[in-house]
């Protein structure tokens, strides 16, 4: 039987903190208030400060202009992963997928994913810009 501690803060990575949208210096407050990312009302509001070690959010104004990158890559990162996914899929005999064929199929899964992770890759490329921004004084 494993028993499961919660993690030191030097066990923490990066990656880890950038995913579940942790301050990038302590890795343990949250950004975003509200976690579920689908509460539309709550979505974009970021914390002005770190609540655990009072890291600043929101350096200036326009700083998360430069998210906008950020969410670009993802974006095209999704496109890119249902273009593979559906050649996949046509590989392995589970549909019938050609780029040129088939384009509302193409055009309609991926506008279908863009939508439904919208919420989620917005808060991805903020807390990506943000952690991209600050070094961490304690490395």
């Amino acid at each position: 039987m494993h028993s499961f501690a919660p993690m030191s803060k030097k066990a923490r990575t990066a990656l880890g903190a950038i995913v579940r949208n942790k301050c990038p210096q302590c890795r343990e407050g949250d950004i975003f208030p509200e976690p579920n990312s689908y509460k539309f009302k709550q979505t974009t509001v970021i914390h002005p400060r770190c609540p655990v070690c009072g890291a600043d959010f929101q350096r200036e104004p326009g700083f998360y202009f430069g998210a906008a990158y950020v969410s670009y890559a993802l974006t095209v990162a999704l496109w890119v992963s249902v273009l593979v996914a559906l050649y996949t899929f046509d590989a392995l005999g589970w549909i019938t997928f050609g780029f040129f064929s088939h384009v509302t199929l193409f055009l309609g899964t991926g506008v279908t994913l863009l939508v439904l992770l919208l919420p989620p890759l917005y808060r991805l490329s903020r807390s990506i810009w943000l952690h991209m921004m600050t070094r961490r004084t304690d490395e």
